[in-house]
């Protein structure tokens, strides 16, 4: 405990790019969780961006709304 899960439109991360995102996460996670290191995990989950809608926000932003600390204010790219 604490576990984040990411989920994003797919694309490749290097080995160093996963450590360096993995390090800010749990450093972030440490201190607003007062627990440590050894405690947090952290997943990636990619999805194709055809299947966001389905996968993603309907089952996991708009249909848990109440537990969103930071809803998505989606903008054209």
């Amino acid at each position: 405990m604490p576990h984040v899960d990411i989920s994003y439109y797919n694309r490749e991360f290097t080995d160093e790019q996963k450590d360096r995102l993995a390090k800010a996460l749990s450093d972030v996670v440490v201190e607003h969780f007062s627990t440590y290191d050894g405690a947090v995990s952290i997943s990636l989950h990619p999805v194709d961006q055809k299947d966001w809608q389905d996968q993603v926000f309907e089952p996991r932003i708009t249909g848990r709304a109440d537990r969103l600390i930071k809803a998505p204010d989606y903008r054209s790219a």
